[in-house]
């Protein structure tokens, strides 16, 4: 295979394929999607974190949060009312203040600070409110504070919000379009147009055909998976492993549509194959919506191994050592696509040859 004539057919897709209305849908639609889950469930406008106060001895502490800018308090008279509306999700998080607590404090003391948290918060906002409880402490005392900190979560701890949930379909939206929908797009309407017998006539092969293809679809759905998970802040800080995640599920993907697309006759069995395949593709986007599903389910389909790794590095805080058996997985089943596109492509090659 020669590269630059790879690179030659890869700078003609970027040249030529802004023209075709896929590739505004594979930019406009994550995009839209993004700023319509956003807008409904609160990912771009995110609600400031709710803070409940029992203060049994008129502290300070309570009359400094109520004056907290960002953070919404509300005064409550007592403790278990307190609990029952914490594991409600009415609140994010919330402290009981027991009476003598300034002067405990002042005093040099060590009392008790309980505090609550709803099952259903956001790390996040624990993370601000318990830093904001501390800090308010501190105004007590002057110093370092010298209380100690019982944090109880309440409710469901394995809640993840509705938004959050939302993630991998944006993602294979944005990816799937990019890396399978346009080079099997393309293909099918290249040979529709004879101009595909017109490059293979030339030196060029189908080989570095497919390669040129495949890395415009790749990287273009590479960069519209990145710009997906910043604008839902879900790069949690590991961008070099969000990339390599999504450039494994590109390749697979790219590797689907390059065989749809040397496989199907015309543009109209191409989208009758993608309505038919399409929701073993989205399959797991399903359970991840839905996570009260059997789990064992989505692990039947490929694109579960490269989703899932970015739900649980974006949402769960993994790390890239904790994704690589779901990762080895996706390269494995990229490895065996190859063969597949060869046969493919060896066949198309040679009907197009009998046609000439």
């Amino acid at each position: 295979m020669n590269v630059h004539r790879a690179w030659d057919v890869c700078a003609r897709e970027l040249k030529l394929s802004p023209r075709s209305p896929l590739v505004f849908f594979a930019i406009a639609m994550p995009l839209l999607i993004t700023f319509l889950v956003s807008s409904v469930f609160g990912s771009l406008f995110d609600v400031s974190p709710e803070l409940a106060i029992v203060d049994l001895g008129d502290s300070v502490v309570t009359a400094a949060a109520v004056e907290l800018e960002g953070i919404e308090t509300t005064v409550i008279t007592d403790a278990s009312t307190l609990r029952q509306r914490v594991e409600e999700h009415d609140f994010d998080a919330g402290i009981v203040l027991p009476a003598g607590f300034d002067a405990d404090v002042a005093a040099g003391g060590h009392p008790d600070l309980e505090f609550y948290v709803s099952g259903e918060s956001l790390a996040s906002t624990r993370i601000i409110l318990a830093v904001t409880t501390l800090e308010l402490v501190r105004g007590v005392e002057g110093s370092d504070p010298s209380v100690t900190v019982i944090v109880t979560p309440v409710g469901d701890q394995d809640f993840v919000p509705i938004s959050d949930r939302f993630l991998p379909l944006m993602v294979i939206y944005a990816v799937m379009v990019a890396a399978m929908f346009l080079p099997a797009a393309s293909l099918v309407d290249e040979r529709e147009n004879r101009t595909l017998d017109a490059v293979l006539v030339t030196p060029t092969r189908m080989s570095e055909v497919l390669v040129g293809k495949g890395a415009y679809a790749v990287a273009l759905a590479v960069i519209l998976g990145i710009v997906t998970l910043a604008l839902n802040g879900a790069l949690a800080g590991q961008p070099l492993t969000m990339t390599l995640i999504l450039f494994v599920g590109s390749v697979m993907l790219m590797l689907m549509g390059l065989a749809l697309g040397l496989w199907a006759r015309d543009i109209t069995t191409m989208y009758t194959a993608i309505k038919a395949g399409g929701i073993i593709i989205f399959l797991p986007v399903i359970f991840t919506l839905f996570p009260g599903l059997p789990q064992w389910i989505p692990k039947l389909v490929p694109t579960y191994y490269f989703l899932q790794p970015i739900y649980d590095v974006a949402i769960h805080g993994h790390t890239f050592m904790d994704v690589v058996p779901e990762l080895l997985v996706a390269v494995a089943i990229c490895a065996a696509l190859v063969p597949l596109v060869a046969w493919v492509a060896r066949r198309s090659e040679h009907q197009l040859a009998m046609t000439v």
